[in-house]
């Protein structure tokens, strides 16, 4: 029975690539993808060449095909793409803004996180009243990152920081317009423009 089994190491490697790569197919993300491809890969070789069929031989070719698969994996990231910010922790989801994907109740809904890392979704809840689909929200509390606390950047409107900006940009506007002479030209400025145009 042992040497039927010996015999038959490509397939079963081959079996084994090929149900861990549906599994990968059902689950993405789990990263079984990197291992079936390198048993997959070796059982491929050992039944195409079965002088290959060796114990030793198959077990180079599957870590060194699983190396090759894994560098491949993680240079091209093919989940995610390169410089998608990702989670640290749940306190880096503070902040973060996003969109409902599954109306926001205080009971139950879902959110897309803009940079919420590998896997951007996640259930929500707000604190009053219903956020409906596609509204941005953004996260007030990452709660452990198992259920976020949400507003609605709309009911958030302006705060104290908005409205001080919103004052200092318009005495600023007023200021420069008291400042011009008759002309619209600002002393000072354009005589120095003038200057520097001459020489």
């Amino acid at each position: 029975m042992v040497e039927s089994l010996v015999g038959n190491v490509p397939l079963l490697l081959l079996v084994a690539g090929l149900v861990l790569m549906v599994l990968e197919a059902i689950s993405p993300g789990a990263h079984l993808i990197v291992i079936g491809i390198a048993l997959v890969g070796a059982g491929l070789i050992g039944v195409l060449f079965p002088p290959a069929a060796n114990v030793l031989v198959l077990a180079a070719l599957t870590l060194g095909i699983g190396m090759v698969a894994a560098y491949i994996y993680r240079e091209f990231d093919f989940y995610g793409g390169k410089g998608t910010a990702q989670t640290t922790d749940s306190d880096s989801l503070s902040g973060k803004t996003g969109y409902v994907t599954e109306p926001v109740t205080t009971r139950s809904g879902e959110v897309k996180l803009d940079e919420g890392g590998f896997a951007p979704y996640y259930s929500a809840r707000t604190t009053s009243g219903t956020i409906e689909e596609g509204e941005e929200v953004i996260v007030l509390d990452p709660g452990g990152g198992n259920v976020l606390t949400v507003e609605s950047l709309d009911a958030l409107g302006e705060d104290e920081i908005d409205r001080a900006l919103a004052r200092d940009a318009a005495a600023r506007s007023e200021r420069d317009e008291s400042d011009r002479d008759d002309d619209g030209s600002i002393p000072g400025i354009d005589t120095e423009r003038e200057t520097e145009k001459s020489s």
